[in-house]
């Protein structure tokens, strides 16, 4: 299923890749999600640990624009508005190809594939937080399997959350070493809600069918 697909591959891609930099000494061992001591980024960026990141996660890309894909098809066939959630679409399209350009310019050096990668995952997670609150907002318009909604939604407040310490953070000037450690804390645990998602939405379509 493809909701499934979606959140165990790269959950799989980002672990096996901080576990082979740590053992290479590329990392600090720690648990970045509550210690911050290091970005997904650099936990995929170096030796075979980014090799395996690249392999799993271009491929992962295409199954994220093909979830949100479906998913539109999956609103558009039991909600009133024909054209609820038609921004799934593009919203997923946009969110797969800047996964693909981040992962593929992740390890290179200079400003140019700097910018690419800044590029690639603002773009992959503001386009997919974006269809995410897209989907549960019509979910919830539906008043179909409540306690699915109510998980949903409760992602979302978290997202919203994290956004907002994420902007925290950023404001923090006077040191910033700590400003670092929060934003890369950050990045984990809006990694990981983006991970849980899916398989919420997975939890819903096996429950209501595609």
């Amino acid at each position: 299923m493809l909701p499934a697909a979606a959140a165990l591959l790269p959950a799989a891609a980002v672990s096996i890749a901080w576990w082979l930099s740590v053992r290479a000494g590329y990392i600090p061992d720690c648990i970045p999600h509550f210690e911050g001591c290091t970005s997904i980024s650099r936990a995929a960026r170096y030796g075979v640990g980014n090799l395996v990141f690249e392999l799993v996660m271009i491929p992962c890309a295409f199954v994220h624009a093909a979830m949100w894909l479906q998913a539109r098809a999956w609103v558009r066939g039991r909600h009133p508005d024909p054209h609820a959630g038609r921004s799934l679409v593009s919203l997923g399209l946009v969110a797969g190809a800047a996964l693909i350009v981040y992962s593929a310019f992740l390890g290179t050096d200079g400003a140019v594939y700097q910018w690419m990668r800044r590029f690639g995952i603002v773009f992959y997670f503001g386009a997919t937080v974006l269809a995410i609150f897209v989907f549960t907002h019509r979910l919830a318009q539906l008043h179909v399997e409540t306690r699915i909604t109510a998980a949903m939604q409760l992602v979302c407040g978290l997202l919203l959350a994290l956004g907002l310490a994420s902007v925290g953070a950023r404001a923090i000037e006077s040191d910033p070493e700590l400003r670092d450690r929060l934003e890369d804390m950050l990045e984990w645990q809006l990694g990981t809600l983006i991970v849980i998602w899916p398989l919420v939405l997975a939890a819903l379509w096996r429950r209501t069918g595609r």
